[in-house]
């Protein structure tokens, strides 16, 4: 499949997903809900991590579905060194994202990725925030 290459903030370059074949693959991975998106991701055969972003009519018209995809398009371009190659990932916008401060996207992001790829300590997190309260 063909693939379209985005430069990053940090130099790199990440694939952009493009076919709904790899969309559809990515729904069946990992998932990591948070306000402002969710976040999937699923283990691919190319080297370089892929991205792909998606937005559905539910969350508002075109003009708030386009902004919350260059959200997080930016969002993805700022935190690319932390997304793993080898796996492709899918951000799903939410309508939280038109309004959320873009900050605590980027914290959601980086805390997303971080219980895809290591979903025993993101629990073990959990169960201590919950044992304190």
């Amino acid at each position: 499949m063909e693939s379209r290459w985005v430069r990053t903030f940090a130099g790199g370059f990440m694939r952009r997903l493009k076919h709904r074949a790899q969309f559809l693959q990515a729904a069946r991975g990992l998932k990591a809900v948070r306000r402002g998106f969710v976040l999937q991701a699923i283990r691919c055969d190319e080297a370089e991590p892929g991205i792909g972003f998606t937005v559905t009519k539910r969350v508002g018209n075109s003009p708030q579905r386009n902004r919350i995809k260059r959200r997080l398009r930016v969002l993805s371009e700022k935190t690319a060194q932390k997304f793993q190659p080898n796996f492709n990932y899918v951000l799903i916008g939410r309508k939280e994202a038109l309004h959320e401060p873009f900050s605590l996207l980027e914290e959601g992001l980086g805390k997303a990725i971080e219980k895809i790829h290591n979903p025993r300590k993101a629990n073990v997190d959990a169960r201590e925030r919950k044992a304190k309260s």
